[in-house]
């Protein structure tokens, strides 16, 4: 089954509804095409999907329509079982979530103008239609946990899943390099960083003096470049979307034009106008000043790094010592300074997973060397030194239990999992009303009885 289908995706198109998918032109006759329990599919829901894959460039091995049908009806049994068990979300999880959501569909439309005109629809009425679409994808996920979440993997089940692979089937895996750092920040005196609220109160005074737009000088001096470029402008948010400090200074801005006191949060200093309000939502406009460091700050930390790489490569002291003692990275110090992949938890990465600076300084090291100390500007802006030891380096290489232990485990599980819930499927069945019209019974499922 097409699991992939259930998520994101899933819920624009349904949001979208079938006159966006087919254009203005072309009619289409909804009707019902299958029932699970008391839950109904319709044809328009098959076919938003269908065009939205297509669009896609999405290849079926068969067809994709039958595809999408028994994914949903997959997808309405875990949620009719759900019913009948009670579980339930709560709204508070139902509204992060939403909230979540459609900051991410805001993103990739551009602004909430540009996703209302996509939908033809107000931020409002979307949220309405989005709200009883994600309660019900949570419960279905909850009730796949019911079904999944005890299900473990024994070394046993890990081998034979691998055994059972055939050789010549094996994937390829890229080179892979575990990586240990220790790191220091340049010291940002509190004159630097008065010098920075001086000038945003400087740009405060002139905005409400009348003297210059908050928009040009957004746009000419904020260092958060992807607002800059509108001016500053982050179009509406919620509490949620902001760090507890922005979101503070931001709602506590009654009319429009207002303009915030400076204030500080983890990417550095602020100055903020209300463009409009909307109930729980703000739309607004910043200007982000980030302290930098003085030039003898930042020689202090690179000269105390590389003194430091010299003490570890006359054996005085091991680098995980060293990490542990001396590195400012809360992440990575208390492991030995090992660098992990944070979604993942593996310290095995590829090439993709290690930022390009990083990657330059990596390709000079041989196993067991370690870097002379090097710049990273990180993901809030702030500017780090760190010096990095090639701790181990996996060529590319065929599959095997022992450089891929944790990627093989991870593979078993799903299959174990995935085992677990065709069987849950096929006894659900036995006692489960469901219809599909006569249209689609020459669909070859892969679960036979959906078609009992």
């Amino acid at each position: 089954m097409i699991r992939w289908i259930a998520g994101l995706l899933f819920v624009a198109l349904s949001m979208a509804g079938v006159h966006q998918v087919f254009g203005q032109n072309e009619k289409v006759i909804d009707q019902v095409v299958a029932v699970v329990g008391n839950k109904i599919i319709l044809i328009s829901d098959i076919e938003a999907q269908y065009h939205q894959l297509k669009e896609q460039g999405y290849i079926s091995q068969g067809d994709p329509k039958c595809e999408i049908l028994e994914e949903m009806l997959f997808q309405k049994l875990l949620l009719n079982q759900a019913t009948l068990d009670s579980l339930e979300v709560t709204d508070n999880q139902v509204e992060s979530a939403l909230e979540n959501r459609l900051k991410m569909f805001v993103n990739q439309a551009g602004s909430e103008q540009k996703l209302e005109e996509y939908f033809n629809k107000s931020i409002l009425d979307i949220k309405t239609d989005l709200k009883e679409i994600i309660r019900d994808q949570m419960l279905t996920q909850k009730m796949q946990g019911k079904i999944t979440d005890d299900i473990k993997v024994t070394p046993s089940d890990i081998r034979q899943y691998y055994n059972r692979i055939p050789k010549d089937s094996l994937p390829l895996i890229a080179a892979e390099y575990q990586i240990g750092q220790i790191v220091k920040y340049p010291v940002i005196t509190e004159s630097e960083k008065l010098e920075v609220k001086e000038k945003l109160q400087n740009f405060r005074d002139q905005v409400i003096a009348g003297k210059k737009k908050f928009s040009t000088l957004a746009f000419m001096y904020s260092e958060d470049k992807e607002s800059a470029k509108n001016n500053g402008d982050l179009g509406f948010v919620g509490r949620t979307d902001l760090v507890p400090e922005f979101a503070a200074a931001a709602f506590r801005l009654r009319e429009k034009d207002e303009v915030s006191n400076v204030i500080e949060t983890q990417y550095g200093y602020h100055i903020i106008q209300l463009i409009e309000r909307k109930g729980e939502k703000v739309d607004v406009r910043h200007i982000l000043l980030t302290p930098k460091p003085s030039p003898e700050s930042i020689n202090k930390a690179s000269n105390f790094l590389d003194s430091i790489a010299t003490v570890i490569r006359t054996g005085k002291i091991a680098f995980d010592e060293a990490a542990q003692k001396f590195s400012e990275d809360e992440k990575t110090r208390n492991n030995g300074g090992l660098v992990v992949n944070e979604e993942s938890g593996n310290s095995k990465l590829t090439a993709d997973e290690i930022d390009k600076v990083t990657n330059i300084h990596l390709k000079n090291l041989k196993v067991g060397e370690i870097s002379p100390a090097f710049e990273l500007k990180e993901m809030k802006g702030r500017i780090s030194y760190r010096i990095i030891r090639l701790k181990n380096l996996i060529p590319p290489h065929t599959s095997n239990l022992t450089d891929d232990y944790q990627r093989i485990q991870d593979n078993a599980l799903a299959e174990k999992k995935q085992k677990a819930v065709d069987e849950w499927v096929s006894k659900k069945l036995q006692s489960t009303y469901v219809h599909v019209d006569d249209s689609y019974h020459n669909c070859s499922f892969k679960n036979k009885k959906w078609l009992k």
